[in-house]
């Protein structure tokens, strides 16, 4: 199969949500001889296509999380082929569900959209207690801290993680961001955050401005 036939291939699976097909498709363009970083790139060039017509209002939130389902698992098959030096990165992005939230659609989209568009991701789950955001920080190196919340009971712990940065003296080694279905640009400012976004394509140019403000300071 010609490298066109095989690209196109890989969008229209990403495009129409093909989840069984994905994954037998990376596989294929790999085996006949395609660069793991040539596939990478179609595969985000096609996702952020996605996020831009959601943007638009062309496609709907279910559309943008079913391409970010699909993404994710192409993602499970291509990066372990890489070795981590041949990807250039923009930055890396520690994110996570706070604690005693159980819901990651709206992260793993993030986390989709972000990995296309270059970022390093380290992803934490859902659940996660404060105290691990601090640790897995320091521990990845992280440039960004991203905390999700689906409850607006969940939302004080925000809160607690922001301060607790603040009382271990790093706050001003990262820039904490926030989103969620409750969460406001008003209760970002309020907290202390260093950004809001009202959805994961919003969340990537709003990573994408701080990297680059930190880059350029």
């Amino acid at each position: 199969m010609c490298k066109k036939k095989i690209f196109d291939k890989l969008r229209e699976d990403i495009i129409n949500y093909d989840d069984a097909s994905i994954a037998v498709d990376v596989e294929k363009a790999l085996t006949e001889g395609t660069a793991p970083l040539d596939v990478l790139n179609v595969l985000s060039d096609t996702m952020k296509d996605v996020g831009d017509k959601f943007s638009r209002l062309e496609l709907f939130l279910t559309n943008l999380v079913m391409a970010g389902d699909t993404m994710k698992i192409a993602l499970s098959v291509l990066l372990p082929k890489i070795s981590k030096k041949d990807i250039p990165v923009k930055g890396k992005v520690l994110i996570g569900t706070v604690k005693d939230d159980i819901h990651d659609i709206g992260k793993n989209i993030v986390i989709a959209l972000l990995t296309a568009s270059g970022f390093e991701v380290v992803d934490l789950g859902k659940d996660v207690r404060t105290s691990r955001f601090i640790e897995e920080a320091e521990k990845n190196a992280a440039d960004i801290v991203a905390l999700s919340a689906l409850m607006s009971t969940t939302m004080p712990t925000m809160k607690d993680i922001v301060d607790c940065f603040t009382a271990k003296g790093l706050r001003s080694k990262y820039k904490i961001i926030v989103g969620g279905g409750p969460v406001t640009k008003q209760y970002a400012e309020e907290i202390g955050a260093d950004g809001y976004a009202e959805n994961a394509v919003e969340a990537v140019k709003l990573v994408e401005n701080l990297t680059q403000k930190a880059t350029i300071s």
